[in-house]
């Protein structure tokens, strides 16, 4: 083997490693989940639809998502601290072409595998996902520029795998309305906040978001209202589920700090955008031990 070789190799490694670390791994549960525990709950099995759709909302879908955004958020993120980590890399112009490729080669398969396992509605629904992922970051129609239609189009990201989940099992997603609406109206704050850390970053680069429209107090209290809705919707489930509501209470706690938050300030709320990232992981397991608990009939 040729030098120029073992160098096109390590070239291509790295970028594939690059790649895949824009699709924020450590964020990879926060799609594959809802899609699982929905496709479970709603009546399906382990099978090859629950396999294959866990695993194209896991990398995948991630990668679709994220890595667009990164190639078209290059010019903010060059100069966004937050961007080298577990919270996004910054892409070099170089593998720009190569992520986008990549995503798309990674996506299609998926995408005709659950077609074809799947049903109109959860078509649907799956069509309404990607085209959700591809509205927030591609230029002219760039929903992230959007204040409100940003936190609308954010959450649809991680409802709409739920959403295709139950329907893949050929129910009817409305039969677990409660649940999807709650996660929802969870997702807006939840997106909501996440911008409050960047609005003079935003603002110094003509970028729109809703914090940037609402500002940071406002913002911080749209999400804290969102979060507090999403408990109240909870509490309209039966017993055992109806236990989950509890669940929106650490996040109240985790925003509520940041209800005074000044814009000259935004970057104090960095803080609580870490520990929300920390405290999703623990109310995963918190609702699969619900999950569990319901199962066996305790």
């Amino acid at each position: 083997m040729s030098a120029a070789t073992i160098g096109s190799e390590g070239r291509g490694h790295g970028t594939l490693v690059t790649v895949l670390g824009s699709s924020r791994p450590l964020s990879w549960v926060n799609t594959a989940y809802p899609f699982g525990a929905a496709y479970l709950l709603a009546g399906g099995g382990v099978d090859l639809a629950f396999l294959v759709g866990v695993l194209y909302f896991l990398v995948p879908y991630n990668l679709l998502m994220y890595g667009v955004n990164d190639v078209f958020d290059y010019e903010s993120d060059v100069h966004n601290p937050r961007k080298g980590g577990v919270e996004g890399v910054v892409l070099d112009r170089d593998v720009h072409r190569s992520t986008i490729v990549i995503a798309a080669v990674a996506n299609i398969p998926f995408l005709v595998a659950l077609v074809v396992l799947g049903t109109p509605v959860s078509n649907a629904l799956l069509a309404v996902a990607v085209l959700a992922v591809l509205a927030y970051s591609v230029p002219v129609l760039r929903f992230k520029e959007r204040p409100l239609l940003d936190s609308l189009t954010s959450s649809t990201h991680f409802v709409a795998p739920a959403c295709v989940g139950v329907a893949m099992t050929g129910a009817s997603p409305a039969s677990a309305a409660d649940v999807l609406a709650a996660f929802f109206v969870w997702g807006v704050g939840s997106h909501a906040f996440g911008a409050v850390q960047d609005i003079e970053a935003d603002r110094a680069g003509g970028i729109a978001s809703v914090a940037t429209w609402l500002g940071a107090a406002g913002t911080v209290r749209l999400a804290l209202a969102a979060y507090v809705v999403a408990g109240l919707l909870l509490l309209t489930l039966e017993p055992p589920y109806v236990v989950a509501a509890v669940l929106a209470v650490p996040y109240v706690l985790n925003v509520a700090p940041y209800v005074v938050l000044t814009d000259a300030d935004c970057e104090r709320a960095h803080a609580g955008w870490r520990r929300f990232l920390w405290l999703n992981y623990l109310t995963g397991f918190l609702v699969t031990q619900l999950l569990i608990w319901a199962a066996l009939g305790w």
